[in-house]
């Protein structure tokens, strides 16, 4: 199958990425970036940035890991090819009824951060969880008008994130005196189709 053309490519959503080879006939270690790992069977065919479909015969977690068989992938010699490989989505699948204080990551990562003064202060590098909420990790305009390399996160509350556009693809911050956390043990960026939500100011 011939690769995607650009507009196509632009409309994907990475949902998870291939792993090891499990077992002998072909089943696959995949790693879920969908908020319920068993979801990755609910979007019928996925595909690689090759244009290459995955149709899923069987789905299963198993401990840490989601089992995935598909219907392509008879053997553990073409399952071991596959290490490595992203899978995508079309957009359009997703559902978009989500909750007022519901964002999909991949919608967040990329906007502008404007102060409480309407100045651009940065980007939104990534977004990441350790275990006591969503965090944004932004890295701050420099004085060139590059952005640093320097990150912090900021709890991604209402009193800190208290504006969100998406059509203008900014959020305006009122970081605290201190900010949360710099840049530390970072864990793999799950940018797919997982979403996260504002929390209320007491969960900050």
């Amino acid at each position: 199958m011939s690769e995607l053309d650009k507009g196509s490519k632009d409309s994907l959503i990475v949902v998870g990425r291939i792993g090891a080879a499990h077992g002998i006939k072909g089943a696959l270690k995949v790693k879920s970036f969908t908020q319920n790992p068993l979801s990755l069977g609910d979007y019928g065919a996925l595909q690689d940035k090759e244009g290459r479909q995955y149709n899923i015969k069987n789905i299963r977690v198993q401990k840490n890991s989601t089992i995935v068989h598909f219907k392509e992938i008879t053997n553990r010699n073409l399952a071991e090819t596959l290490n490595g490989v992203e899978l995508f989505i079309e957009r359009s699948i997703l559902p978009s009824d989500l909750g007022t204080e519901e964002f999909y990551i991949f919608d967040l990562i990329g906007m502008d951060v404007m102060s409480d003064k309407g100045e651009l202060a940065g980007t939104i590098l990534n977004i990441e969880n350790f275990g006591a909420g969503d965090l944004l990790e932004i890295s701050p305009l420099m004085e060139n008008g590059g952005f640093s390399d320097n990150t912090y996160y900021l709890a991604f509350t209402k009193q800190n994130v208290p504006e969100i556009d998406l059509k203008k693809h900014f959020v305006k911050i009122t970081p605290p005196i201190e900010i949360v956390v710099q840049k530390g043990e970072i864990r793999e960026a799950e940018k797919g189709a997982e979403k996260i939500e504002r929390q209320d100011d007491e969960q900050s």
